[in-house]
């Protein structure tokens, strides 16, 4: 359009106008000075608050800093600015018939420039929110419960009959696997981060196998130890081929298949707070009510050994099978630990477990949550010196016992 308006093809409106080629250069120049400017010193700020809050909340804040999307948006719209403004920066050129001069192009220039002033206001407004304990908490929250959904979809209600863990593989195969099968060993060490189960359904079906995988997403793995178990033994070699291509290993966990890792991070942040150089019982708190909604969701749905068969009908994968103790165990144990002899963390723990078992109606399950609020028990015992402390802890030990008394008759 700038060449169609110089060649008087057409005529910009009255204030596209920009003045001289010089003024139009000192307009560029000064538009992506004062933006890369502006990105080195607000950004530069930003990782330093970061830096900072992760010392309290864990290396979460940083990796989260990267990944959210405002952030990316705010650092795309203020370097597509810089570079819009160099490039029509080089534009403007002498030519026999007169100085070119883009004034379209400058006067875009300055309304991104307006753009940036606007986006530079929400990512302060942004920054300063999401560095705010009770959104980060708040966020790792979501991030459990996206991760439970994935992971484990609603089924029908969970019966006390029913088995966390419980296999359905026939007995005969799994024998096959133990006594025949043979292991496929890690390439590397890492932490698991994901696993296609469907190409490895597809591998196993092609080849007329079984496999049966050692760790779930999450699980630290060790190069040369084993990853997963084929039978039979001879199509090891292949499923070993795939397999490599079908898992990722990394040098940290993800929330990708690994809900487990949201509940680390809650607990990460609470023996933060209880620690001497924090001491920050309320945070603990906050985050043991987040831990007994995530529960809560997971003791309302079914966690059985996942197995999947391929278009034969035939078993051909075996996932290795969730805990339910594994989770509530990485919930409390640390948080308990951490909060030994304080009363008001005793009694929001036992409090979280009365809501949990609320949710399940599984004697296996509450019985897990009972033996937690136990130990609970026999910590405060121990512990706390003040009998009126130690007589409310009772009080929410025996309704919580009570309550998974009648759960279990009815």
């Amino acid at each position: 359009i700038d060449w169609a308006a110089y060649h008087h093809h057409l005529s910009l409106p009255w204030w596209v106008k920009t003045g001289s080629a010089d003024a139009g250069r000192q307009v560029l120049i000064a538009i992506a000075a004062a933006i890369i400017t502006t990105v080195g010193v607000v950004f530069s700020i930003t990782i330093l608050a970061l830096t900072l809050a992760s010392q309290q909340f864990g290396p979460r804040m940083m990796r989260n800093f990267i990944r959210d999307p405002g952030n990316q948006l705010t650092l795309g719209i203020f370097v597509g600015t810089f570079v819009y403004s160099v490039l029509a920066l080089g534009s403007i050129t002498s030519l026999p018939e007169g100085d070119f001069v883009p004034h379209l192009t400058i006067t875009v220039s300055e309304a991104f420039l307006l753009v940036d002033l606007a986006v530079l206001v929400y990512f302060i407004h942004h920054i300063a929110k999401s560095i705010q304990l009770p959104e980060v908490i708040a966020g790792i929250a979501r991030d459990l419960e996206r991760a439970i959904d994935a992971e484990f979809p609603v089924r029908e209600a969970l019966r006390d009959e029913d088995r966390d863990g419980s296999s359905s593989v026939p007995a005969e195969l799994t024998d096959k696997l133990d006594q025949r099968g043979a292991e496929v060993t890690a390439r590397q060490s890492g932490y698991l981060q994901f696993v296609s189960y469907s190409e490895l359904v597809e591998i196993a079906e092609t080849l007329d196998a079984v496999i049966r995988l050692s760790h779930r997403p999450g699980h630290f793995v060790v190069a040369n130890r084993r990853l997963a178990t084929v039978w039979p033994a001879g199509a090891a070699g292949q499923v070993a081929a795939a397999l490599d291509k079908a898992h990722v290993t990394g040098p940290h966990r993800t929330l990708s298949q690994d809900p487990v890792f949201a509940i680390d991070q809650l607990v990460e942040i609470a023996i933060r707070a209880l620690s001497p150089a924090v001491n920050d019982t309320f945070t603990a708190l906050t985050c043991i009510d987040w831990l007994s909604a995530g529960l809560s969701e997971i003791s309302m749905r079914v966690l059985e050994e996942a197995v999947y068969r391929g278009r034969s009908g035939k078993v051909r994968l075996i996932e290795f099978d969730p805990s339910y103790s594994r989770m509530v165990n990485r919930a409390f144990d640390k948080i308990r630990q951490a909060g030994r002899g304080m009363p008001a963390v005793d009694i929001r723990l036992i409090d979280a477990l009365s809501h949990i078992s609320e949710n399940t109606a599984s004697r296996r399950r509450r019985e897990v949550l009972l033996r937690q609020a136990q130990m609970i028990l026999r910590g405060a015992e121990q512990e706390v010196a003040e009998p009126n402390d130690l007589e409310d802890i009772r009080n929410r030990f025996n309704q919580l016992f009570h309550a998974s008394a009648i759960g279990e008759d009815t």
